[in-house]
Parts: structure tokens; sequence; C-alpha cells
């Protein structure tokens, strides 16, 4: 070898050595305290030099770097890892430990005793388009969400009945204020359907208990809902069906900022009920007129302020065989106005603050009359009976208003914080047979302040604790009611939850004024969950423990029964199942709930601790909808079941000066079988401007014997079955949609 390629050789190893001898080796294992974490970026800032980390979560790299550098570390699902390292020639060992990030996708969440179907939401249990499609939910959001576990089936009263509760016992929520008068007002024995229509709103919770320290007054439920933002374009609707006509338009402004509508819908049973024979003989059927109006604004890229109001007329009379005397009729008149408005305001009011306020008002009145009529549909006055002969009046004035304080901190984690303010006014004036008047007033402020944090220790561990204070000027009393509810991630789509609190609640209106001081009546929940919830599945199992304290008794005047303690108590206990499967049959989504139910309760005018009629052991729904593309054709059918109800009649005895059993027994088993299609033949026309429903459904097809208790008459001798007004009814409609082409939707919920 020459000599200079000798030299070179030297001159380069020695090049190798030097630069060996001037590099630095960094090494180390990434964990998360447990395991180690694979494919983990590991790398000095501002330089090229890095590794990623291997199936043990180990690394090594070297750098020619020199002095003080960033030693940075990331992976999806973890917080950013920095820290600062001083290289120098040799082995530098640092093992690194990343913390798990708290985000929406991966974090666990809080849902012991709730049902959410919500666009906030990666999964829901319902969506909104699922309440307007369950077949036995006629369209109505608390019929179609009787359909999930935790409700009873009742035919004979509004309202939502949960775990043993009384429907006043649930309370409904409009963009976090509480709603009076969800319900068009009832009819002796005949259930009235809801007031609002199911496509104002984009998201529904369902609380069967546990609910946040955000919403009080409920000793049972809470159903939230929360309307729509700005519609997606300008459009217009129009329906037309055997009970009606509708009409509105939503007009989206050019910016997209804003936007107002009006809609008015006219409902006349005539034709349905000379089609479909009513139980009840309708000297004047129902007529309803419905009109609202709304504008929304946003009011910057974060906040939006909402208005909506509704005004509504009902009119119905109607005739049934009188029980009390064989010969003659009790008949029903009913007039009412209701005006409704609700007013709110969400915005972010500075770096990780949001503020969410609304105030709500409702003005009501209902002229109820009752009277006897022979048989030439004459009215009459029968001795002994006059009280039949009535007049009653009654006025409200509600006005709710609150204000939310939310405070973001590190992940998910968050405060929030405010107070409320409710203010009732009822008037009432009773008009007796002989023209004699007697004028009745119950005024109350509640005053409210609540607290409550969601802590999310990690995407497994999740709490919420909060607390609730309320004052009554009614009662002059005040109450602190405590929330708690944890939930833990047991799998990538499981977690198991609990939840306890203690819930109050002033005691229903048209059993005040009382005959002795009152107070709240008292409800404490413990509920625990598991569920697993994926794309094409839901599966949930819950069990509950409801005690109660405080509920009124009531004592007799000889027309009325009214207040006269809180010596009432109780307990629910019990569990529900729910299971949704859109994957396993083709093409076809059902669900399937059940709910077991035991409850006991001494309230009112009951001898001791019953079985409240309104509950029954066992209830279950089988909802099951497919969507035939090439027939442009949803099918919708729901079987409902529930066991028997109790049913009493129990009259004051003078002797015992006690009330005492009359009468007895159990209802047989409830029934029913819905189904509904929807035609929508504008489906594949893609250059249509309009987009068309047709709408046919039918309730109660097989016509199930249905009877929901008894009543009886004022001696006691004689009873009736309570039963709905039809066996059957059959709903025939067309809506059409000009401008906003929702065939998708309606698709892809019913696949």
């Amino acid at each position: 070898m020459k000599y200079s390629q000798k030299i070179l050789i030297i001159t380069i190893l020695s090049a190798f050595q030097y630069l060996a001898s001037a590099q630095t080796t960094i090494k180390g294992r990434v964990t998360d305290k447990k395991n180690g974490i694979a494919g983990v970026s590991i790398s000095l800032k501002d330089t090229y030099d890095g590794a990623t980390s291997d199936s043990a979560g180990h690394y090594s790299f070297t750098t020619t770097e020199k002095g003080e550098f960033v030693l940075t570390a990331s992976a999806i699902g973890y917080k950013p890892f920095e820290q600062m390292v001083k290289l120098e020639p040799g082995t530098l060992t640092i093992d690194i430990l990343l913390k798990e990030e708290i985000t929406e996708l991966t974090a666990v969440t809080v849902t012991a005793g709730t049902f959410e179907a919500s666009d906030k939401k990666k999964v829901t249990v319902l969506g909104p388009i699922d309440i307007v499609t369950t077949a036995s939910g006629n369209g109505d959001i608390t019929e179609a969400l009787k359909s999930l576990p935790g409700a009873q089936q009742i035919g004979e009263s509004e309202g939502l009945f949960v775990r043993g509760g009384t429907a006043g016992e649930t309370k409904i929520f409009i963009d976090g204020t509480l709603v009076n008068n969800f319900f068009y007002t009832g009819s002796p024995n005949i259930a009235s359907r809801g007031r609002f229509s199911p496509f104002l709103f984009k998201g529904t919770v369902f609380s069967t208990g546990g609910y946040s320290a955000l919403y009080g007054q409920a000793l049972s439920s809470a159903l939230i809902l929360e309307s729509i933002d700005l519609p997606e374009q300008s459009s217009a609707n129009l329906g037309v069906s055997v009970i009606g006509l509708s009409g509105g338009f939503q007009q989206l402004a050019k910016n997209k900022k804003s936007s107002w509508g009006i809609d008015y819908g006219y409902t006349d049973l005539s034709l349905a009920f000379a089609l479909i024979k009513q139980r009840q003989d309708y000297f004047k059927v129902p007529i309803l007129h419905n009109a609202d109006a709304n504008f929304r604004i946003k009011t910057s890229k974060t906040g939006i302020l909402k208005y909506y109001s509704t005004f509504g007329s009902q009119k119905l009379g109607f005739r049934t065989n009188s029980l009390d005397t064989l010969t003659y009729k009790d008949i029903f008149r009913l007039k009412n106005i209701n005006m409704y408005h609700n007013l709110s305001w969400k915005e972010k009011i500075a770096n990780k603050w949001r503020l969410e306020t609304g105030v709500s008002y409702t003005n009501n009145r209902d002229q109820l009359a009752g009277g006897l009529q022979d048989a030439d549909n004459t009215n009459t006055v029968v001795s002994g009976l006059e009280f039949k002969n009535y007049a009653l009046d009654l006025k409200g004035h509600y006005f709710n208003a609150k204000m939310v304080v939310e405070k973001r901190f590190t992940g998910l984690s968050v405060l929030r914080f405010g107070g409320e303010y409710n203010f009732s006014d009822d008037h009432s004036m009773y008009t007796a047979y002989d023209n004699s008047r007697y004028p009745g007033l119950i005024r109350e402020n509640l005053g409210a302040a609540f607290a409550e944090t969601d802590i999310y220790l990690t995407n497994a561990i999740a709490a919420k604790i909060g607390g609730r204070y309320e004052h009554s000027s009614l009662f002059q009393k005040s109450n602190i009611a405590p929330r708690l509810s944890l939930a833990y991630k047991t799998g990538k789509t499981s977690q198991a939850s609990v939840a306890y609190g203690i819930f109050y609640q002033n005691p229903e209106r048209r059993y005040l004024p009382a005959t002795a001081p009152l107070t709240f009546m008292k409800a404490t929940h413990y509920i625990a969950q598991y569920q697993l919830v994926s794309k094409d599945y839901t599966l949930r199992g819950e069990i509950f423990y409801k005690r109660y304290n405080d509920l009124i008794k009531t004592a007799s005047n000889g027309t009325a029964e009214s207040a006269s303690s809180n010596n009432g108590f109780g307990d629910a206990r019990g569990f529900d199942f729910f299971w949704r499967d859109k994957k396993t049959l083709k093409n076809v989504d059902y669900w399937i709930s059940y709910s077991y139910l035991d409850t006991k309760r001494d309230y009112l005018n009951f001898p001791y601790a019953i079985q409240p009629s309104f509950a029954a052991k066992h209830t279950a729904s089988l909802i099951i909808k497919k969507f035939v593309s090439q027939w442009k054709t949803g099918f919708n059918a729901a079987y409902n079941f529930a066991t028997g109800r109790p049913y009493y009649y129990i009259g004051y005895d003078g002797a015992t000066s006690s009330y005492q059993f009359k009468d007895r027994g159990k209802t047989p088993a409830y029934q029913n079988f819905s189904f509904s299609l929807n035609y929508l033949p504008n489906l594949n026309n893609t250059n249509a401007k309009k987009f068309t429903v047709l709408v046919l459904s039918v309730s109660n097809v097989f016509g199930f014997d249905q009877t929901y208790g008894y009543q009886y008459s004022f001696d006691g001798m004689r009873k009736q079955r309570i039963v709905p007004p039809s066996k059957t009814f059959v709903f025939i409609g067309m809506f059409i949609s000009f401008g906003v082409d929702r065939s998708d939707d309606v698709i892809n919920m019913n696949l």
C-alpha cells in the first residue's frame, strides 16, 4: 500500500474515532407508570435527532449536538413531555413518564340514571328522529320516551311516571329553564299530548334519577330539552292530515348569523271522530289552534341568543253516562288559552369562562265546567249530587330565570355555579251550583343557588360533585340537596357508574292550600349502572333504590282532598335493562327495554303503604325499524307490555275516623302493538326542491282490551273501567318541506 493511502486511511479512522467520542447516546423507556408505551415520538427540540419507542417502550438515538437542549416526547392520547437535558459525550439515560390526556373522544362520561340523545354526543341512545319515528310515540316526545326503561305505560293521564313517582314528580326544562303546562290541559281519564313539536329540539336528556344539581323541584325525574340553533337554510313546511293542517316558514339570513320563523297548526278531530267511534259523546269536538314564532342570533363565534314563543287555544265538551245516577249523563267542558315565552343566551365571556342564562314565562287559563244532563241532554240539578254542577276558572302566571357560569380547567374538568328564581301565581274561582263563589290564591317565590364540578382524574375515572340550596316563601322553609356521581371506564366501549342524590319538591298545587303547615317532599336516590356503547350496539343495565320522606297526606273537606301533613313516606327499588342493535339483522334497527319496579308509598289518603295505582311491577317494549330504499319506505313497529296495576276505592269511615279500603283489585295486563309507514316519494330525485313524507300510523292494531283502572260512583257502590277513548286510532298525513331535504336523516336513522 502506498504511503499516501495509509495516511488517508489513518486520517479517516481518526476522524471516525473523534466523531464517535463526540457523540451522545440518549436512551431510556417510555411508560405510563404501569406499562411501556409503543410508538412514542422522542426528539431533541429544533433538531432532526430522535427516535420512536418500540413495543416495550424502549428508545435509543445518538446526536452530535452539544450543550443544553429540550428533550420532547409525544403520543396520541397523552400530554406532551418536555425536559431540559445537557448533552455531553457518552450515554445519557432518561426514562420518560407520560400522563394520559383527558379528551372528549376517550374520556368516561357520568351517565347513571340518564338517557341522552344529542348532536353533541358521539353515540346516543335515542336521537331526535327516533322520537318521531317510534310507532307507539305518535309524534309526541313523552310518548316516545315511554319506550325506554323506567317510564310507566300510563294512558289515563298525561305526563311521565318514572320509577314509582307521579307525573308531577317529573319536571321538564327547555334550554335550561322550567316549563309549566308542558302538556295540553287534560280531560277526566284521557291523557293529553305535549304542546311542543319534537322538531324544535336538537338534544334530549331523559334522567330517570340522580340528575344534575343545576335542576331542582323534581322528586323523581327530569326531562331536559335543548332547542335547535340556526337552521341549515331557509325553508318552508306544509302538513295535511286527517286531524288538521299546519304550515310554517324559517328564514336564514344571507350571512348565516341570524334567522327567524313562524308556524301555525290547526287541529280539528271532527273527521277522525266521525270515522272512529269514541267512548265519549262529544257535543264539542276538540279543536286546537297553535302558533309559534322564533328568532336566533349568533352574537359571536361562540355565542347565540335564542327566542321562542307559542300561543295555543283548546276547546272541547263531552258527555258520559253517569255512575251516580244511571238515568243521567255527566258533562265536561274545557276552554284553555296558553302562552309561553323562552329567551336564552349562551356566550364565552373570557378565557375558559362561559355564561348560560335564560328566562321563561307562561300564562295559562283553564275554564272547566261540569254538570248533569237528563236523557234529553237538558241541564239539571239532582238532590245529593249538586256538587256535579260547577265551574272552575284557573289562571296561572309562571316566571323562571336561571344563570349558569362555567369555568373550564385542565382537560375536561369544569366548575359550574349559578342561581335560579321561580315565581308562580295561581288564581282560582270555584262557582257552585247555587252560584256561590269561592276564590283561591297560591303565590310562591322560590330561590335557588347551586354549584357543581366535573372532575376527570384520568380518561377512565370521572366524578360529578354538586349541591343545591332552595328557599320557599310559601312554606318559609329551606333545603340543601347534595348530589354525587362517579364513573369508571371498564373497557374501550364500556363503563360503570354510580349516583347518589337528595331531591326536594313542593307539594302539588292541586292539594293546596293546606290545613296545616307543610314542608318540602324529599326523595333520596341510589343508582348503579353498567353500559356498553358502540356504533352498532347499546347495552345498558341499571339498579336503583329510591326512598321517599315527607310525602303529603290529605284529608277531605267533603268535595275535595287537601294537604293536611307531611307524614307520608315510601320507597321504590328495581332494575332496568336496555338493548339496542343496529347490526345483527340487516338494515334493521331495534331496541328492547325492560323494567322491574317494586314500590310502595303511604301518601294522600292511603290507609298505609301500598303499591300506587300508577305503578306496574313489569314493563317492557320492543321497537323495530327498517327502511327499504327500493320502496322509499320506512317500516316502524312497537310492542308495549305492562303487568296489571292495582286499583282502589278508599272511603272515609266515620265510625273509626279513618280512611278504609272499600274495594281493591288489579287490572289486566296492558298490551299495545302499533305500526307506522313513512313513504318518501322524492327520495331518489336529486333535483327535487322539496322533501315529502307520507305517514300512516295505526295504534293498537290488534285491538287489545286496555284497562287503566276503575272509576267509582260517589258512594262507591258502582264502578266502571277506565279505558282509552277508542280501541284503535288511525293517522294519515302528508308533510312537505321546501328548501331542506331531510331524506338522509330519515334513512340513516332507520338503518
